[in-house]
């Protein structure tokens, strides 16, 4: 850019360079902190390349990186284009300069400064600017791969009717485009104006003219750019109606138009877009006109028209047309947000019943009955049970649960699904006898085994008893009689709580385990980055700042580094689109423990539906460092559990399996990383009896149905309606009460199913307002239907239950005598069920203290109606509740030894299954091939059949023998048997 003219001050002044010697010592201390600084980037790149490759998930990593080069460098040149041409042109345009005042001559010493750099300038200055551009653009890589890839979702928005598409997939990169355009010209105006102000285009206080006719034609063509720009933004803001966040009294968050965006800000936005293109056109015209007199005519006028139209009308349509009449008014619109919500959340095939929540009976048999086949009561609660599960599963001090245990399904020994408590025993480095760097990340490296207790039952002949029934225990684990979790390769080298780095499988041994005790192993796994080359010992050094591992001996051939190895942590990188619920759990499947993970797409672009932040969402008295909230503030409004992943807790193996085939956010990433995604088909049978309804999925759910349950506009406006989810009442940190996993049949189903289940109270009272559930098992044909029950009388709720268990004189003299052993109480969850057009609420109760300070199963509270009791056992609770006994065993009777008033079937019940049993048996012999299989579960049968006769036949032979034993007016005064003793207590 060749300077025109010697300046006012005479001729032109040469400013000397640094010496050549300077010159080569910068230079070399240049190339030195860039060699440095690309070895740094390249073991970031190096490294993380290796581990995708090890996962043979390397099209991620190459995609996602081509993805972000190339919007680098298509925006950073863009940027730096445009930046730069407007530089030189406004340097280009400049007038001859002259010393006419005192402001050029101050300025020609900047000019004389800049004079020998002048192209070093411009370079660094668009370099600079292109980087900033380029490194924003790149981290919109999700957008731009959501735009390329979009697929249709085959739904239209009500107003502008347009696939939902165009505003999850194409309007956010309009927007980007947009952004980046206003910035672009923004940066340029204010460079242009610079160079044009020091060459003397532009003048501050010099006397004449202010601008130069090129200073000016080039600015108003920048500024003419800007409101054109600012023209578009108005047409996409209509758009942006349908997506747009407003607080609205009558439901807090609204998302979508109301009727004073439908009818005010829709027609002025409209309005505003043509004015700014008018306005756009007159500044061009200066190119010609030379002069700002209609361009800022025009530009005042648009700020004008934005500021009456855009603000004072829709203020005072919703002023004197709204506000008088706001529900009629509202009411078309609060029906699209209503219909759009529940789509958007899955909630919209909700099945909704009014529930009486009372029975007026006075319990019975009939009661008494229905109360055994109703649920499975769970009475080992996984968030109380941890510290037991440590005490007597731990083994060694290097290991540990998480502080939440899981519910899964195992079979028993009678070969019927049980829920089942299990925990993985994962190594904690804080009980490493000797820390050092060898043992934390050699020695030591990984958990050993699943541990598992039935979930309605303690062990009946354990010391303390109280004790978890375990059906999967020791170092190594086994089975028990009562039912396992089968054979399974025990290592736990990638697990929840399992955050650092172990080099495997090279010199230096690890610590294992062997039915006879300890033993030293070598990891045979394929999973980890291998360290044999200096290359990647160098690399890693690097990247994990640890230099031993570039010179340790404990390192040569066969060595390998394990890292990022939580099961979230793993399915987040592979899949970088996805949304992670806070708990994996941990199933044992194909002889291997597999973590699943349920992974969620999720959109912030679906019209009309409202946000919800999912931190708040899916947070309750459970989140806590084990089982942690999702995207802590990631607003959406739009979610599917559209991908079940697993991690093998062995090699670190991910899998991704399609869940939920229709979702077309989960189609536009299958386009975007092809391959990536296994079809659903490919989901085993073993894995697919593990494999639930997310409990993340179902917090959002049920926080929208406070309000969301409601279809009518006028009743949804009002809020008369409104639930909330209630605060746990087993605790006493305030926060919501956690849904829970309980295999049991709502009153519309005729067999029990596993179940998430949760209560809602009436917005700011106590009592119980309804109950949702949700089928959890993924193999029921039902799975993912949602079930409310509408409360319709005054029942307690979940508060009101707690209250008055703690109240019981029984409660109370339980407390005191564990207060005088050094004891406390401790609750677990406070389950409800619906039984007969009224709800049971059922909650163990924990002593911890004393001689074993972890928690024991001592009692069961049972509340039905109007009775509330206190025993210490279930079935003994349900007999005092119902004043009746019950002919069947009681499920989940606290593992305590059965009640006498608990009988086994008549000997007429057993004779049939007998029969039964025998048939199926000849059944099985007249098959081609014969079913020998089913022939000796048969034969197994119908000796239990037998066996229940006789012993039924016995108990009433015993039974009849003491009822001619005692005298007349005895047996008169018992009535109801044992259960109205039972009742009276």
């Amino acid at each position: 850019m060749p300077d025109r003219g010697g300046g006012p001050t005479g001729p032109r002044i040469r400013v000397g360079r640094p010496s050549r010697r300077a010159r080569t010592l910068l230079m070399t201390l240049g190339v030195l902190a860039v060699l440095a600084m690309l070895f740094v980037m390249f073991a970031g790149f190096w490294t993380d390349w290796l581990w995708y490759r090890s996962l043979h998930y390397s099209s991620v990593f190459s995609t996602t990186l081509k993805t972000k080069i190339g919007l680098f460098f298509v925006f950073g040149v863009l940027m730096a284009t445009a930046v730069g041409i407007n530089i030189w042109l406004a340097h280009r345009l400049r007038p001859p300069l002259s010393a006419m005042s005192m402001e050029q001559q101050s300025l020609d010493r900047y000019r004389m400064g800049i004079a020998p750099f002048k192209k070093w300038v411009l370079l660094a200055v668009t370099a600079l600017v292109g980087l900033i551009a380029g490194a924003s653009a790149a981290g919109q890589w999700r957008i731009w791969l959501l735009w390329v890839n979009g697929v249709p979702f085959g739904q239209k928005d009500p107003q502008f009717h347009k696939d939902v598409a165009f505003y999850a997939f194409d309007l956010p990169w309009y927007r980007f485009l947009l952004s980046f355009g206003f910035a672009a010209t923004v940066v340029s105006l204010i460079a242009a104006a610079l160079v044009h102000y020091l060459y003397g285009g532009l003048r501050v206080t010099s006397p004449g003219a202010r601008a130069t006719a090129a200073a000016t034609g080039h600015l108003s063509v920048l500024l003419g750019v800007f409101v054109a720009l600012k023209a578009v933004a108005y047409w996409l803001d209509r758009y942006g109606l349908a997506v747009k966040s407003s607080d609205f009294k009558a439901t807090g968050n609204w998302t979508g138009l109301r009727y004073v965006d439908a009818n005010a800000y829709l027609p002025a936005k409209t309005i505003l877009f043509c004015i700014a293109a008018i306005c756009a056109v007159l500044f061009f015209a200066t190119l010609w006109r030379r002069t700002w007199q209609l361009p800022v005519i025009g530009f005042g006028l648009m700020v004008l028209s934005a500021i009456l139209i855009g603000g004072l009308y829709p203020a005072i349509v919703q002023k004197f047309q709204v506000q008088p009449n706001e529900q009629a008014k509202e009411a078309p619109y609060i029906k699209k947000n209503i219909e759009a919500t529940r789509q958007a959340y899955g909630i919209d095939d909700s099945k909704v019943a009014d529930y009486s929540g009372k029975n007026d009976s006075e319990g019975g048999e009939a009661l008494r009955k229905a109360a055994n086949t109703t649920a499975s009561y769970r009475l080992i609660d996984p968030s109380v049970i941890s510290p037991t599960f440590q005490q007597l599963q731990q083994e060694r001090k290097y290991y540990q649960f998480p502080s939440t245990l899981d519910v899964d399904r195992y079979k028993g020994a009678d070969g019927k699904d049980q829920d089942t408590v299990v925990g993985v025993r994962e190594l904690n480095l804080n009980g490493i006898p000797k820390r050092n760097w060898i043992n934390d990340h050699f020695t030591y490296t990984h958990g050993y085994g699943i541990v598992a207790a039935k979930g309605t039952t303690t062990d009946p002949n354990a010391d303390p008893a109280g004790s978890p029934d375990f059906t999967e225990s020791g170092l190594p684990t086994k089975g028990s009689s009562g039912g396992g979790v089968g054979t399974y390769t025990q290592q736990v080298y990638y697990g929840e709580k399992t955050d650092q780095y172990s080099i495997v499988g090279g010199p230096q041994k690890e610590l294992d385990y062997e039915k006879n005790g300890e033993k030293t192993t070598s990891y045979k796994g394929k999973s980890g980055v291998s360290l044999s080359n200096p290359i990647n010992r160098a690399a890693y050094a690097v990247a994990f700042g640890e230099p031993q591992i570039l010179y340790s001996g404990a390192i040569g051939d066969g060595s390998r580094i394990l890292y990022n190895r939580t099961p979230k942590e793993r399915v987040e990188k592979v899949a970088p689109w996805l949304t992670i619920d806070g708990d994996a759990y941990p199933a044992v499947v194909g002889g291997r423990i597999q973590w699943i993970v349920d992974a969620y797409t999720t959109s912030n672009g679906y019209p009309y539906a409202s946000r919800t932040t999912l931190g708040d969402s899916t947070a309750d008295s459970l989140s806590d460092g084990d089982r942690s909230v999702v995207a802590q503030q990631n607003k959406v409004n739009y979610i599917r559990n559209s991908v079940k992943a697993t991690v093998d807790a062995y090699d670190g193996t991910v899998k991704l399996y399609e869940w939920d085939t229709k979702d077309p956010v989960l189609k536009t990433w299958e386009k975007a990383f092809p391959g990536t995604v296994e079809p659903k088909e490919k989901i085993s049978g073993e894995l697919m009896e593990h494999l639930r309804y997310p409990q993340d999925l179902f917090k959002v759910q049920r926080e929208l149905l406070t309000r969301y349950h409601v279809t009518d506009p006028k009743q949804f406006y009002s809020g008369s309606d409104a639930w909330q989810v209630p605060d746990d009442p087993t605790q006493k940190d305030g926060d919501a009460v956690p849904p829970y996993y309980l295999s049991m049949k709502m009153p519309d189903q005729k067999a029990q199913t596993f179940s998430l289940t949760t209560t809602f109270t009436p917005n700011g009272r106590p009592n119980l307002g309804a109950f949702m559930s949700v089928d959890a098992d993924a193999n029921s044909k039902d799975y993912g239907t949602i079930r409310l029950l509408k409360v319709t009388s005054n029942v307690p709720g979940p508060q009101q239950v707690q209250s008055e268990l703690n109240g019981d004189p029984e409660v109370a003299e339980f407390v005191r005598n564990l207060r005088g052993t050094d004891s406390d109480i401790e609750y677990g969850n406070l389950l409800t069920v619906p039984l007969e057009k009224g709800f049971l609420y059922i909650e163990p109760v924990y002593a911890r203290g004393g001689s074993a300070n972890y928690p024991l199963l001592k009692k069961v509270g049972v509340s039905y109606g109007k009775e509330t009791v206190f025993k210490d056992t279930l079935g003994e609770a349900l007999d005092a509740v119902f004043g009746e006994s019950s002919e069947e065993q009681p499920p989940g009777d606290g593992g305590q030894e059965e009640p006498p008033s608990s009988t086994n079937p008549t000997v007429k019940e057993a004779l049939k299954d007998a029969q039964d049993a025998y048939q199926d048996a000849q059944d099985a012999l007249q098959k081609q091939p014969q079913d020998w299989e089913a022939y000796g579960k048969a034969q197994e049968e119908l000796r239990k059949a037998l066996d229940r006769a006789a012993k039924a036949e016995q108990k009433a032979a015993d039974t009849q023998g003491q009822k001619q034993n005692q005298p007349q007016s005895q047996s008169a005064g018992d009535g109801s048997g044992s259960g109205s003793g039972n009742k009276g207590s």
